[in-house]
């Protein structure tokens, strides 16, 4: 899963039977401003209202709030170390339910043993 929130991308890339498509010129197909260039951080901290309103008429909103939340937890724990993160996975996990809690716990563990390694990639 690496850094990403969902597989569509990657089932898109390996399809053979998308060798035959040709990029389409329709506007609903172009990536949204608002998760195009977007930090993860950013992401994680939207409200479920804002989710609900920033994936209007997309197939993200198919996985619910708690899965957005879930999935980007996990990004956010397979990225190269940042107290930034920590300090968003920390003050995230009060309000979610318990399931989004335990890959919360989960990333912060991942977090934090980056840090404790020495992690090379780290921004800090």
């Amino acid at each position: 899963m690496g850094n990403r929130i969902f597989g569509c991308d990657d089932c898109q890339m390996v399809c053979p039977w998308n060798k035959f498509a040709a990029e389409s010129v329709e506007p609903v197909f172009k990536p949204r401003p608002d998760f195009e260039q977007a930090e993860l951080t950013t992401l994680f901290a939207w409200s479920e209202a804002t989710f609900l309103e920033k994936t209007q008429g997309s197939a993200i909103r198919r996985t619910g709030y708690s899965g957005w939340l879930r999935n980007i937890s996990v990004a956010l724990g397979n990225a190269a170390y940042d107290p930034t993160i920590v300090s968003s996975l920390k003050a995230k996990r009060a309000t979610t339910d318990p399931m989004v809690q335990e890959h919360i716990d989960w990333a912060i563990q991942q977090q934090l043993l980056k840090r404790d390694a020495g992690d090379p990639t780290s921004t800090s």
